[in-house]
């Protein structure tokens, strides 16, 4: 190889180089800022600067380069921060924000990188979380005033921003979860599960009790009732003996043997109505048998031959 062509070739090399470290490219969801031998000087396709937008562009080889910013809103999670709050309850809260970049320069000169800044923008977001829902019950931060208390958040983390020269623009701030500790709600569960069986427990005693009362209430009704009946039973029975009476004593008035042979009878079916009564008796000085020796009409039976 000659002289000339390692020449050549060489140039060639160099001028690949050079134009690599002259143009760069910036896209439309990025801002770019352009370090002067690590300072930085200038912004391209800034958020809240007029200049150069996106496209190609040139520095100064081997002496600016450049770093890309995100131009578009980012999340920035922060892990979960157990609060005190007013009422001296504990809180475990979960929260996110969204900011931007809006000043990449002042951006740089405090952060550098996108991890520093995500652990700076964390801490600012548990300071001011511990800040506001410090001065609020557990109530309004989890239910009444959430939403309130999330635009004070906003406000706070803005000024702390602002004063620490961050460089960025606040969006919003969000609360995801607002809970007590795992502890504390195994607590509260218990306690809520001890209620609800106390209360079951309570209206279980008083349906027994409700019940018994019933019972009572319904056998006192049911003696009454037989009570009642058995009455108006003898009553009537009473008035039936009665209206017996009277009308045997009418029969029995009109034909006197007609009755006394009538209640023979009916002794005869008294003393002998099991079939195994035994009676020694004579028949013929017993008025007992008398009439089965005569008739109702007191005519001799026939003698038996």
């Amino acid at each position: 190889m000659s002289l000339r062509t390692a020449v050549i070739g060489f140039l060639a090399l160099l001028a690949i180089v050079t134009a690599w470290q002259t143009f760069y490219t910036v896209d439309q969801r990025e801002q770019a800022v352009v370090l002067n031998l690590g300072r930085p000087v200038r912004v391209v396709n800034a958020v809240s600067e007029a200049g150069a937008g996106p496209g190609l562009h040139i520095k100064t080889p081997f002496l600016e380069n450049v770093v890309k910013l995100d131009r578009r809103n980012i999340a920035q999670e922060a892990d979960q921060e157990e609060i005190i709050a007013a009422d001296l309850q504990r809180i475990v809260v979960d929260a996110f924000l969204r900011y931007r970049i809006t000043q990449p320069l002042q951006y740089y000169r405090t952060l550098h990188d996108e991890q520093t800044a995500s652990d700076q923008l964390e801490r600012l977001l548990n300071s001011s979380l511990r800040q506001v829902l410090g001065s609020a019950t557990q109530k309004e931060i989890i239910s009444e005033k959430r939403s309130q208390l999330m635009g004070l958040i906003k406000a706070d983390m803005m000024r702390r921003a602002t004063a620490s020269r961050l460089g960025i623009e606040i969006i919003d701030v969000r609360i995801k979860r607002a809970d007590l500790p795992v502890e504390i709600q195994e607590s509260v569960f218990n306690n809520m599960r001890t209620s609800r069986q106390q209360e079951a427990s309570q209206k279980r005693a008083v349906g027994e009790q409700q019940k018994r009362e019933k019972m009572a209430e319904a056998d006192k009704d049911v003696t009454v009732t037989l009570a009642s009946a058995r009455e108006q039973a003898g009553q009537i029975t009473g008035e039936g003996d009665a209206i017996r009476t009277r009308v045997f004593a009418q029969s029995f008035g009109k034909d006197p043997a007609f009755a006394a042979y009538f209640r023979s009878l009916q002794a005869y079916e008294a003393g002998l109505a099991d079939g195994q009564t035994t009676m020694v008796l004579s028949p013929d000085s017993s008025a007992f048998f008398k009439y089965f020796q005569n008739g109702p009409g007191g005519a001799s039976a026939p003698r038996r031959r």
